[in-house]
């Protein structure tokens, strides 16, 4: 164990020493050593103290530093949750960081890099702060589910408000948009000096929950019975990885891949031992965030690339790697993060028939056919269905800023003068319809993923579908001078071409279990940061119009639109019933489902192909709007019950969210438009939070 961390030390030394040695300039590394050793007068030379001092140093040293510290607060984390895919994003950090900058940029004129570090902390800050108070509230307390949908309900409500505040201002998105790339290129002494106490605050805040974690590895019972208090320590820990994961973004941006990489690969190295993880973290952590910027600053020399591509591009393939040549170690399986609609907790409430249950169900026969229809099941799908077609008529009627709740009304039958019935049958009514539509297929999409992963985070946002899709369309809309963001056709051939890399790449095992969620992860990072730089390397007027699609808008759908959806959903939906009706079967164990005659690999791979196809309709035609996938099916297992797979709710609530959020953004802010991804987040990350607190356990 030991020589395994001073084989980790002896590396990162090497790679903190390349670091001084290479970079932009012709500085010759025997200059670099005469600059280091103090020979023949070197420190005197201006140009090479630049270089070296005011340049070269301080990125090193920030290098070593925001490394160890994502590093250390990802193998926190994740001891914390026992949740192999938990990482800084999840508590708000990052969210809550870039939420600050934007505000700082937008509201009182911050321009530079060290004058963003402020808001960041003081935005990472109050944001994990909100969400420690959020998870903690209630009896439960802050479980690891409680703080895992707390920190992610928390980052959709922040990149809502984010995306509201950017598309507002050219040139605010123009400074967010080089900022959320991620860089050490701009950190100074100066802004390294006034970081370096935060990160060490959070690590010595770290130290008294190394024992404590220790036993919360072996279950929360066990911990309570050695004398510990799991919810204690996980707001320990959460408070330390605030502190770790605040002070780096602040300093370099959000980096978030770095800390799921260096805790999956110091547990490989390390074995079970809490403390020993936590060290060799936070030397993993400073070896590839070092490798990652070397990369960086020469790949394109004498230009810089992305670090977080960079990263992604470094960590991505050496996480899936390490997947695939063993199983993924998980601390508490997913039942740590369980609770989605048919998880693991539908079988023991079963009996009960307030919950959906076989006591509250009704057999409907005829002839020799029979069908069991639970009576709580059948009355939410009816009420969803009312509401949703009260949806409809509401964002047709206020819908328009012109015309009046009873014009609106009259010209949708057909009534009133020429220009009402058009600009309501032709402009207002497919673009709702569009967005029902669309918000159908995103909520079937996660509840069917959620279902086969028994892991509310395992939806098309997370498992890298959506990001294909959306860079399937951003690469058409730039490699044609015709194309736009109406060729839709785009979207679902780039999620199903970004599952069937993810499935490849999982290697046989990918179908199952956590190993294709972090191929996913691995695989929407990667994705992510290349459309960020893709983003920032266009003109500014371009990119804003690829930045607003890309945030999820329905701006300009028509009746082409629907008719694709409309084909789509009637091919996909019977499917994805089928696949649910499948999934409930495998809750009681892949053995019995072999012996009743279905095959389980065969079930997930048509789960995740009929998810795919949904998900990708969806975003060519209405953008990645995000939290869809991941609240509808939340919130329709609370009102349909959590005995059965709630497809059909899914698919109603995710119709409602979806048209309510894209009217209110056509309305609230008169002439100007917000997307309805920017809405989507604001509205349906309070809802979700409302949800988790209700709950009583976890």
């Amino acid at each position: 164990m030991l020589a395994v961390l001073g084989g980790l030390a002896v590396l990162v030394a090497a790679l903190a020493v390349a670091s001084l040695f290479v970079g932009a300039g012709d500085t010759r590394p025997g200059r670099v050593l005469d600059f280091l050793l103090d020979r023949s007068g070197a420190r005197a030379d201006g140009q090479l103290h630049t270089v070296v001092a005011t340049l070269r140093l301080p990125r090193t040293l920030a290098g070593l530093a925001i490394g160890a510290a994502l590093g250390l607060a990802g193998a926190l984390l994740q001891a914390a949750t026992r949740n192999p895919l938990a990482e800084t994003g999840l508590l708000g950090v990052n969210g809550g960081a870039a939420l600050g900058v934007v505000v700082g940029i937008s509201y009182f004129g911050v321009g530079s890099g060290f004058g963003y570090i402020p808001w960041a902390l003081g935005g990472a800050l109050a944001a994990s702060l909100l969400v420690l108070l959020l998870a903690g509230a209630g009896r439960a307390g802050a479980s690891p589910l409680r703080l895992v949908l707390a920190g992610a309900a928390m980052t959709f409500t922040v990149t809502g408000l984010i995306n509201f505040i950017v598309l507002g201002s050219g040139k605010t998105y123009d400074e967010y948009r080089f900022w959320v790339l991620g860089s050490l290129s701009g950190v100074t002494s100066r802004s390294l000096t006034g970081v370096l106490p935060v990160l060490a605050l959070g690590a010595l805040a770290a130290l008294p929950a190394i024992r404590p974690l220790s036993a919360l590895a072996l279950g929360d019972d066990a911990a309570r019975a050695l004398g510990h208090r799991p919810a204690v320590t996980r707001v320990v820990v959460a408070a330390a990885v605030t502190l770790l994961a605040a002070g780096s973004v602040a300093l370099a941006g959000p980096l978030t891949f770095l800390g799921l990489v260096a805790g999956y690969v110091a547990r490989r190295l390390m074995g079970p031992r809490t403390g020993a993880q936590l060290a060799a973290s936070a030397l993993v952590g400073a070896a590839v965030l070092l490798t990652a910027d070397l990369a960086a600053r020469v790949v394109i020399k004498p230009y810089e690339t992305s670090v977080a591509l960079v990263l992604a591009l470094i960590g991505g393939p050496l996480l899936i790697l390490m997947v695939r040549s063993r199983n993924v170690l998980l601390l508490g399986g997913p039942a740590a993060v369980s609770g989605g609609p048919g998880g693991r907790r539908a079988p023991a409430r079963a009996h009960r028939g307030g919950d959906g249950g076989p006591d509250d169900s009704l057999v409907l026969r005829a002839g020799g056919l029979s069908m069991l229809v639970p009576r709580r099941g059948a009355a939410a799908v009816a009420g969803l269905a009312v509401l949703t077609a009260a949806a409809l008529g509401l964002c047709v009627v206020l819908g328009s800023a012109v015309l009046t709740p009873s014009q609106a009304l009259n010209a949708l039958f057909g009534h009133g003068t020429h220009a009402a019935v058009l600009m309501v049958r032709e402009f207002s009514l497919p673009r709702i319809v569009a967005g029902l539509l669309v918000g159908a297929a995103l909520g079937v999409a996660g509840c069917l993923t959620q279902t086969m992963a028994r892991n509310r985070l395992a939806t098309p946002d997370f498992l890298g579908v959506n990001e294909g899709a959306t860079f399937a369309v951003l690469l058409t809309v730039l490699g044609s001078s015709t194309a736009t963001f109406g060729a839709w056709w785009s979207g679902p051939l780039g999620a199903l071409l970004a599952a069937g890399t993810i499935l490849l790449v999982a290697g046989r095992g990918g179908a199952q279990g956590y190993r294709v969620l972090i191929v996913g992860f691995a695989f929407a990072a990667v994705l992510r940061s290349l459309t960020e730089l893709l983003l920032a390397k266009k003109d500014l007027d371009i990119a804003q119009a690829m930045f607003t699609w890309s945030v999820g808008s329905l701006n300009g759908r028509g009746y082409s639109s629907i008719t694709a959806l409309a084909i789509g959903l009637a091919v996909l939906l019977p499917a994805a019933l089928l696949a649910g009706r499948r999934l409930r079967l495998l809750r009681f164990g892949e053995d019995v489902v072999t012996v009743l005659g279905t095959d389980p690999a065969r079930t997930r791979l048509l789960v995740l192909a009929v998810a795919t196809a949904l998900a990708g309709l969806a975003v060519g035609v209405g953008g990645p709007i995000g939290f869809i996938a991941l609240s509808a099916p939340v919130i329709a297992a609370r009102i349909a019950g959590p005995a059965r797979v709630p497809l059909v709710a899914s698919a109603l609530v995710g119709a409602v969210l979806v048209a309510v959020a894209d009217t209110v953004g056509r309305t609230a802010a008169g002439d100007t438009e917000i997307p309805v991804g920017a809405i989507a987040g604001i509205v349906a990350g309070p809802f979700l939070l409302y949800v988790l607190l209700r709950e009583q356990r976890t």
